[in-house]
């Protein structure tokens, strides 16, 4: 038997039919279709009985169960289950392209004329002089073939799909070369060779993991070889005892023996990095310019447009490609293609990447500007929640998402701890504030990075550290 506590709670939960009728619930029907409005009722009632019954300490009284205190948490269920998941974050980990944060934040102009273009039809695949339908791959062409030097280029779902098409078209059945070092693992635990053998492809591994050599690769040339393989290593680094062919030579070999050259350059460099302060890396235009057949590379990395695996080479290698059934499984769509086209158009201006894209403009801020940024920040906080800890001091950035993994960036941070609250806990609360802020903790403090937060941003950041406060 329930203790007559219980049983007179239980009682006083107000039936879904009594809560239907009441003003707020009304309120929600008007907007909102009755079997969402329902099910979040019933999920309320059902969770209160719940807490009822397994509460022997007394915590649940009679405001608990009132039509308006059923209706409040209703709603806050209403809410979250509206509210869409996939939404805008603030960065303040100092990861410019955060994997988990959606990669590359993209530049103002290319959202300004997406937003403008796609509240309509538009020209994805049909040609405006003949009216005739065309490939919608062609839309982006013209200008890939203009930054890399490529006779041809077509553009895929990422840059995995890029490699199995790639293979499945060119060397299905037949011996792919590389070397053991090149390997790689990408994210979710995808290996090249599992993505190789759904091509149907061979690999055939030469080298070793650190060193290996022109003859190799010689060596392993059989009448079954289709072609040589590069895999430019963007998402990790051997370091010291090590040796690799240069692309020219393999292109040169692979060309001497009538088999082709792939060139997989990972992170997709159109310019070199060192105008922005990084390491040099391979771009599309110099892999072209040293013979590769076919290059590959990323969309959303260094390009920083949307997800996408880019594909450029010789014409025919790109018309075999078009024309194999898996191009259908693995095309974009026209977001996608809308978003690439107008952030490779930034591309023909490098000199003016620093103020158009912002993954190059986080990449070169000055660290006096990141350092009058925190000042914005600290200022702000004093004034909104003048209880948070503050220090500023120097720090490293990074790249993120498989790109220059081990350049490290200098930037300024911003530490903040709050009287009561652990770091891990203050780290949640910011993320779950609607402005949703992302920070990273060392030392038991939340540490907010200035490369990757805007001057606009610096305010919101104390706003939300007031009212996380609150919770």
């Amino acid at each position: 038997m329930l203790p007559d506590s219980k049983q007179e709670l239980l009682k006083q939960i107000p039936s879904i039919t009594e809560l239907l009728k009441t003003e707020a619930v009304s309120q929600w029907l008007r907007e909102h279709s009755q079997t969402l409005v329902t099910h979040c009722l019933r999920e309320t009632v059902g969770t209160l009985r719940r807490q009822v019954l397994a509460d022997d300490a007394g915590r649940c009284g009679a405001c608990h169960v009132s039509s308006e205190a059923v209706v409040k948490r209703a709603g806050e269920l209403l809410t979250e289950l509206t509210t869409p998941h996939l939404r805008k974050a603030i960065n303040a980990t100092g990861i410019i392209l955060h994997t988990g944060l959606g990669r590359a934040v993209y530049a103002p102009s290319v959202v300004d004329s997406v937003a403008a273009e796609m509240k309509g039809y538009c020209t994805l695949a049909i040609d405006r002089e003949s009216g005739e339908r065309v490939e919608r791959d062609e839309l982006v062409e013209y200008i890939l073939r203009e930054l890399t030097g490529a006779e041809a280029a077509t553009v895929v779902c990422n840059n995995a799909a890029g490699t199995m098409l790639t293979l499945a078209a060119l060397a299905a059945g037949k011996e792919v070369i590389v070397s053991r070092g090149q390997l790689i693992e990408i994210g979710g635990s995808f290996r090249l060779p599992e993505v190789m053998a759904q091509s149907r492809a061979r690999l055939v591994e030469v080298g070793a993991t650190n060193r290996t050599h022109l003859k190799d690769y010689k060596n392993a040339l059989t009448p079954e070889t289709a072609a040589l393989m590069r895999v430019h290593p963007s998402n990790y680094r051997v370091v010291g005892f090590t040796s690799e062919v240069e692309s020219a030579e393999l292109a040169e070999l692979a060309h001497s023996k009538g088999v082709l050259f792939i060139d997989d350059i990972g992170a997709g460099a159109l310019v070199d990095l060192k105008s922005f302060g990084l390491p040099h890396e391979p771009t599309a235009r110099e892999s072209i310019e040293a013979g590769a057949d076919v290059v590959l590379f990323s969309g959303d990395k260094l390009i920083s447009a949307s997800q996408a695996g880019i594909i450029v080479g010789r014409k025919d290698c790109i018309d075999k490609l078009r024309k194999h059934p898996l191009m259908r499984a693995v095309r974009v769509d026209k977001t996608c293609l809308m978003i690439l086209e107008r952030t490779l158009q930034l591309f023909r201006n490098p000199d003016r990447l620093r103020q158009t894209h912002p993954t190059y403009q986080m990449m070169s801020t000055p660290l006096e500007t990141l350092k009058a940024r925190a000042k914005y920040l600290t200022d702000a906080i004093a004034l909104q929640a003048p209880s948070i800890q503050v220090n500023v001091g120097e720090g490293i950035a990074y790249l993120g998402s498989g790109s220059m993994p081990t350049e490290a960036i200098p930037s300024i941070v911003v530490s903040i701890s709050a009287p009561g609250i652990n770091a891990s806990d203050l780290a949640r609360r910011l993320r779950k504030d609607p402005l949703c802020v992302f920070a990273r903790i060392e030392s038991d403090r939340v540490r907010l990075d200035m490369r990757t937060i805007t001057d606009e941003e610096t305010v919101e950041i104390a706003q939300a550290l007031k009212r996380v406060l609150m919770v």
